[in-house]
């Protein structure tokens, strides 16, 4: 008995199937789906009476695309290539079957379908797709490092032409319907109420149940053949495009390519088959398997909040209050009043407050500008800003989130003039990025209800949120500052008080290594490059600009008098303190750091560089930089998961990509480890010790990995 789908026979012989995932928002494929789907094909396809069958969704999307559980079970039974290549051949013999049943078959796609739903529709003969801003269409396994394997590759140059299929394949774009009628992807729009009666309608109308590439003739629209100069170059051309872009670390865009190029020359049995080859390649390796666990479905869970108490009463943020109106306090009181939540941003000077609110109206002016919000959503957001210089004003918050300079003694200020004011139910948190939250919640009437509440720059533009607990901390806290991030829309990951977190601390990493590498003599061009080829968005130099060195500077000072005789010194102080008290190149901000940042021009490497760190005469290899510049940052990572610091690697990895950009073709720092291999990587850990020093001996737990075999993630059936 189908639990998946519901299946009728009207008495015009017009079969239906309204997919319906029992306990599911949206009607994700998954193999049961499939097996169900079989037995409707089964049933219709030597049945006379059957003029046709329509698909639909019982639900508000159509097919949001496979079950990403399900492939991520795939990835841990490590099958071969052969027992891939079968395993995944499935859905595309389906589709097939489908589209070549002897009936004619037509998709009403009443909202949303991506990945394997949107395979589903180009698979039926005819599609009609809502007139509705959600219903988009896109096929976006590449972002998870996949392709459409069930078809996609092949139906949509042959529906469409290459040129036009290529961005969608590659990019993984969204297409709304209007453009997807103008495509050629979709045959018709109606309202959406409408899409089941007008698919009907076409059924009705006895058409022939064949699709365009099963015509004697068929021709792929714009041209297929290889010899033909404009093919030629079109392949050329985005073969180079992907290369620079993806710096051959993600291979399924290539893939993608291949597929295209190699199918759209043969008849479409033999194209699935190619298909299926590359897909079931792409499957066994890695990068996909590191993309899905932690861009998707780790995010999904966090996104949820699943690190919230589940014994707390929900809470929500009705007033937030915001000291400091700097770039981050403003950043967080703009997406805080886009939230819905009313904010009163607090500086010393209500010019200063003032000029903080004007940094959400600059942003809102860009969208409005851009068509992308209107003067009524500009004027209601900017009217739940409230600047001020009165304490008193912050009377009603719910929540305070200190945003001042990184310095203890005005933080502490800030905190007992709030808190001397604020509700004696509101909880309290600091934006810091390095100083313990435990210090801080010293100057805090109510410790338990303080919390640290690290956003990232630019606060509009940044997913992630670290929240840190302090050691008195309240689960209550830890709640409903989760609850906070949820209404913001943010990822939060959850992690325990210590210097510098584990966001910051582990950051650090990259850049003190680019620094002591230009100390090093290591060509400053080389250092960046090399960073940018192991997939970092920037280089370590670029990125010490744009935090700021004197912020660095003031961060390791400060750290030297906390910890007084305990302190160690970073690798790279010598440079900093060089370029800060000596050069007074201090970042971006002021003008100049590692780059030069011409007001006409595009930023370059400063060329003082190399009268003050000249590079030697001999270079080391750009895989020899690479190493360093990711193995550091792992290792770092591992630190804090020995020392408690972190304690899930779903949320190291998670952290480490939204966080400051590690590569997500490994997944993330401690994903990373697991790809090498705990054993490989420890054993070029220690080689690096020898050569470069004792910040890359291994701890004593990951050797405990390395000789048990334990990853650091557990395997699927293990959680």
């Amino acid at each position: 008995m189908a639990t998946n789908l519901r299946f009728a026979i009207d008495a015009e012989g017009i079969a239906t199937v309204t997919i319906d995932v029992p306990g599911r928002s949206m009607n994700p494929i998954s193999p049961a789906l499939e097996a169900e789907l079989a037995e409707v094909l089964d049933e219709i396809s030597g049945a006379p009476a059957v003029r046709g069958l329509l698909i639909t969704s019982a639900k508000p999307s159509f097919i949001p695309g496979y079950d990403l559980a399900e492939i991520e079970t795939q990835f841990e039974r490590q099958q071969t290539l052969a027992e891939g290549y079968a395993a995944n051949r499935h859905l595309t013999l389906l589709y097939r079957r489908l589209e070549t049943c002897g009936k004619p078959v037509a998709a009403a796609i009443n909202g949303l379908a991506m990945g394997g739903g949107l395979e589903l529709c180009l698979a039926c003969h005819y599609r009609v797709l809502a007139e509705d801003p959600r219903a988009v269409l896109s096929l976006p396994e590449v972002k998870v490092g996949l392709l459409p394997g069930a078809g996609g590759t092949q139906r949509l140059p042959r529906l469409i032409g290459i040129e036009k299929s290529l961005p969608l394949l590659l990019e993984g774009k969204s297409i709304k319907p209007r453009e997807a009628l103008e495509l050629g992807i979709v045959h018709e729009l109606v309202p959406t109420g409408q899409v089941v009666a007008a698919a009907r309608r076409w059924l009705l109308g006895s058409p022939t149940p064949q699709q365009p590439w099963d015509q004697k003739g068929f021709r792929v629209p714009g041209g297929a053949n290889i010899a033909a100069p404009a093919i030629g170059a079109l392949f050329a051309g985005a073969t180079a495009l992907v290369a620079k872009a993806t710096q051959r670390n993600y291979p399924a865009p290539l893939a993608i390519l291949s597929c295209v190029f190699e199918g759209a020359q043969l008849p479409m049995d033999a194209a699935l088959r190619i298909e299926s080859k590359y897909f079931t390649r792409l499957m066994i390796d890695p990068v996909a398997r590191n993309l899905v666990r932690t861009t998707f479905l780790n995010k999904g869970k966090a996104d949820k909040l699943s690190r919230r108490p589940p014994e707390v009463p929900k809470s929500q943020v009705r007033t937030l209050g915001i000291l400091g109106a700097g770039m981050m306090g403003s950043g967080i009181a703009y997406v805080s009043a886009a939230a819905g939540i009313d904010c009163v941003l607090l500086d010393s000077q209500p010019e200063l407050a003032k000029k903080g609110k004007s940094y959400a109206a600059n942003q809102l002016r860009k969208d409005l500008d851009k068509g992308r919000t209107t003067q009524a959503r500009v004027d209601e957001v900017l009217a739940r800003i409230r600047p001020t210089a009165d304490y008193g004003a912050l009377r009603d918050c719910d929540l305070v989130v200190e945003a001042v300079f990184e310095n203890r003694a005005v933080k502490a200020d800030v905190t007992r003039k709030a808190q001397a004011v604020i509700p004696p139910t509101a909880l309290f948190a600091s934006n810091t990025s390095t100083l313990p939250i435990t210090g801080l919640a010293e100057a805090s009437v109510r410790a338990e209800q303080f919390i640290g509440l690290h956003f990232f720059s630019p606060v509009e533009r940044m997913p992630l949120v670290e929240v840190i607990v302090g050691k008195r901390t309240s689960t209550a806290t830890l709640a409903g500052a989760l609850d906070y991030i949820g209404q913001l829309a943010k990822t939060p990951i959850v992690v325990n008080d210590s210097r510098g977190f584990y966001t910051s601390r582990v950051f650090g990493t990259f850049c003190y290594e680019g620094q002591r590498m230009l100390e090093e003599g290591i060509d400053p061009a080389l250092i960046e490059n090399a960073a940018r080829a192991a997939g970092m968005p920037v280089g370590p130099l670029a990125v010490s600009d744009e935090v700021a060195l004197e912020l660095q500077y003031k961060v390791i000072v400060q750290t030297r008098e906390d910890l007084g005789g305990q302190f160690a010194e970073p690798i790279s102080w010598k440079v900093l303190r060089h370029f800060v008290e000596d050069l007074k190149r201090l970042g971006r901000k002021s003008g100049g750091g590692f780059y030069d940042y011409p007001p006409d021009g595009r930023k370059r490497l400063w060329p003082g560089l190399r009268t003050e760190y000249p590079p030697a005469a001999e270079q080391p290899p750009v895989a020899e930089i690479r190493t360093r510049l990711l193995y550091i940052q792992a290792l770092e990572t591992v630190r804090c998961f020995e020392e408690g610091v972190l304690t899930s690697a779903a949320e190291a990895d998670l952290g480490s990509v939204l966080g400051w950009g590690f590569p997500a073709y490994t997944g993330g720092t401690l994903s990373f480890i697991d790809t090498v291999g705990v054993a490989a990587f420890v054993a070029e850990c220690q080689r690096l010790a020898q050569h470069h020093g004792e910040r890359f001996k291994p701890p004593r737990g990951l050797l405990e990995r390395a000789r048990s075999g334990a990853r650091l993630h557990a395997a699927v059936s293990e959680t």
